[in-house]
């Protein structure tokens, strides 16, 4: 088994995602997907995209569900993409060390150029977060956006992933999750965010922020 080194930093770069106003309008996964076939993952292929038998590599992508009875019903969209662990089982499980998480901001990763695409990380990962490009024979993911949160070539506002910085209704935000004062981890202090499936302790990284309840609509 891959060990998982010690952060050193503290930091824990991540996502939170507000799903009381997310719209579900897939902004997030094109704009993700735009970036990153030209970025550090670059390319991201697709196979007959608009046939019976599309296939192709997204790291970010928006599932919709109808949630409550009656006049509590909602149509609730949950976007969906790698969760960052702090205890990630894809690294856990990798034979080659091609998958890894950063001491310094405790993004997870891959190593393409020593990924065998044996999908062991894929199938470990409960949040269905990695995704195999079959051009390449190797497993992509979302990396955060490595290339432009620490890219100086651009504004400071524009440091943040591709995913953030398109969203029309402000639902996605980025920081440092490891700095109780920063800006995300007091959001979700303030609105009750939490883990996905936290029940498997892998300590995910990103939040989500809850559906407010109907009557605060009023």
């Amino acid at each position: 088994m891959t060990q998982i080194p010690v952060n050193t930093t503290g930091k824990k770069l991540g996502l939170v995602i507000d799903l009381d106003i997310c719209v579900g309008c897939h902004a997030c996964a094109v704009n993700c997907k735009e970036w990153n076939t030209g970025g550090h993952s670059a390319p991201l292929p697709d196979t007959d995209p608009f046939g019976e038998n599309a296939e192709g590599v997204w790291f970010n992508r928006v599932h919709t569900f109808e949630c409550g009875d009656g006049a509590d019903s909602r149509t609730v969209h949950f976007p969906r993409s790698c969760m960052h662990c702090e205890e990630p089982a894809c690294v856990e499980v990798c034979p080659t060390g091609a998958s890894y998480k950063r001491a310094e901001d405790g993004i997870v990763l891959v190593n393409e150029d020593i990924c065998i695409g044996c999908k062991l990380c894929s199938w470990a990962c409960p949040y269905g977060a990695r995704e195999y490009d079959g051009d390449a024979g190797v497993m992509k993911k979302c990396t955060l956006c490595i290339d432009r949160i620490y890219n100086e070539n651009l504004e400071e506002v524009d440091r943040v992933p591709a995913c953030v910085s398109t969203c029309p209704v402000n639902a996605r935000h980025f920081g440092d999750l490891g700095d109780p004062n920063s800006d995300v981890s007091r959001m979700v202090e303030d609105r009750g965010g939490y883990d996905l499936m936290p029940e498997l302790h892998y300590a995910p990284v990103n939040k989500y922020l809850p559906p407010r309840p109907k009557s605060s609509w009023l």
